[in-house]
């Protein structure tokens, strides 16, 4: 079963989120408190562990959230995930995929510069939440279309 590993949060866009414990996930805007909330399409970014591992092995000092991500799931299988497919996040938050990848900044981020690739414009997916409520790291993660 997936699960969320992290939840990763940032006050302002442009810099690295940091670990909550729980975060509240608002219809129609994405995590309450974090700057990339707002009525657009990628209100909440997820991204794999799996992928942060490897990236890790390069950088082995990487904190959660230093790619923007807001939720890092693990074990589900990101290659499987389309645009349009919906996630369940515990008991009631369900988020939508509305975009897969992203351009990367265009000097690069200061990942890319380090290890000379970036996962988050491969990798990175993008959603928004179609039904709110709480969650924590640990919660089940269920694709359920």
């Amino acid at each position: 079963m997936a699960i969320v590993e992290a939840i990763c949060i940032s006050p302002k866009k442009g810099i690295v989120k940091k670990a909550v414990s729980q975060a509240v996930f608002e219809k129609d805007f994405g995590i309450t408190d974090d700057a990339h909330a707002g009525k657009w399409h990628r209100q909440v970014s997820l991204l794999a562990a799996e992928s942060i591992d490897k990236v890790k092995e390069k950088l082995p000092t990487l904190k959660d959230g230093a790619f923007a991500e807001n939720i890092i799931t693990k074990g589900l299988d990101i290659t499987a995930i389309k645009v349009g497919d919906q996630l369940q996040i515990g008991a009631d938050i369900i988020l939508e995929i509305t975009q897969i990848g992203k351009k990367c900044h265009n000097d690069g981020c200061a990942i890319k510069k380090a290890t000379g690739d970036c996962i988050m414009p491969k990798e990175g997916l993008f959603a928004k939440v179609i039904q709110g409520g709480t969650a924590k790291p640990g919660d089940p993660l269920l694709r359920i279309n």
